[in-house]
């Protein structure tokens, strides 16, 4: 088991390998296993620290079971236990949770990644409860709370976490969504029990109320501009780390051509990995839109450029 201590850096939200045929109604079986294999590996060598799959850019939604189990045997034997791996099994059916779990728990994962069942609006009891049943019936995997109001349709009120922090192997949480004091009443109650991930462009200044590290899709594209800003902030250079953050966010000009499926775009028009096509029935951008993502790949090619080196030369230094 991990404790929350353990838990911190850079959590990437992997995105689904996808075959040239996901985009096909038809298809039964889109996981591009090679692809994701050496995607995985690659990341992992480059200093990523943390992995989730199966999240909404992980298109949690879109995949057949047989293809969840694919996706989840593959990143498995792809990890070979060098990072934490969290293995997503969100679903709107709480008993779906459980099916997937229930493969999860003998394939080596160091747990799960889950969100409430989001198809309608749930009671914060409800919440609770759904969150202390899968513990109690999973208590060898560790749980990070996947924490995505927009798409789950609920948000986890702070006070909630009174009651999430009495179940042990809940150790972690991918969060994106709470005022600066919010989150610092959040951390008078987690503090020490549930890791915060909280957005990259986020990492300053939440990590100096607490949070254990930034989650990011981006670092598919390449993980070194992520990486490079979490060693400043644990170093304490925060003018430095500013400036690294408002060089994620560019300049507004390239982006996600839609939300949700739309944010794996960027990641297709580079060469760090294969991520392979968005699956239907998100097929359908505006020549305008695609432009768009293109222009936010090759920002994050410079990026990559600027910040791979100073990265690579901090782990020189590390290893001498």
């Amino acid at each position: 088991m991990i404790t929350a201590s353990e838990l911190n850096g850079v959590l990437g939200m992997m995105p689904a390998f996808a075959t040239p045929d996901a985009v096909d109604v038809r298809a039964t079986q889109t996981i591009a296993v090679d692809n994701l294999k050496e995607g995985v590996d690659k990341i992992i060598k480059d200093g990523l620290n943390n992995i989730a799959t199966t999240g909404t850019y992980g298109e949690c939604y879109n995949l057949l079971f047989n293809e969840f189990k694919m996706l989840a045997a593959a990143t498995v034997e792809a990890v070979k236990k060098r990072v934490p791996l969290f293995v997503g099994c969100t679903s709107p059916n709480p008993r779906e949770v459980v099916q997937k779990m229930n493969f999860v728990k003998d394939l080596g994962a160091d747990g799960v990644l889950l969100g409430v069942p989001y198809y309608e609006t749930l009671h914060v009891q409800d919440a609770i409860k759904f969150y202390h049943d899968i513990a109690d019936l999973f208590p060898t995997l560790n749980i990070v709370i996947y924490h995505n109001p927009e798409n789950h349709k609920f948000t986890i009120p702070v006070a909630a976490f009174k009651e999430l922090v009495k179940k042990p192997n809940i150790v972690g949480m991918k969060d994106s969504h709470r005022t600066t004091q919010a989150f610092m009443n959040l951390q008078k109650i987690v503090r020490g029990k549930i890791s915060v991930f909280v957005n990259q462009t986020q990492f300053y200044p939440y990590y100096e109320m607490g949070a254990a590290g930034c989650w990011s899709t981006e670092v598919w594209m390449g993980p070194w501009p992520v990486l490079y800003l979490v060693d400043l902030m644990k170093r304490g250079e925060t003018q430095k780390a500013i400036e690294v953050i408002d060089d994620l966010i560019g300049d507004g000009s390239g982006g996600r051509p839609v939300p949700g499926a739309g944010n794996k775009r960027p990641a297709e028009f580079t060469d760090y990995c294969k991520v392979g096509p968005t699956r239907i029935p998100f097929v359908t951008f505006p020549e305008a839109e695609l432009a768009k993502a293109k222009r936010r790949a090759a920002h994050w090619m410079k990026l990559n450029e600027k910040y791979r080196p100073l990265v690579e030369a901090a782990r020189s230094r590390s290893a001498a």
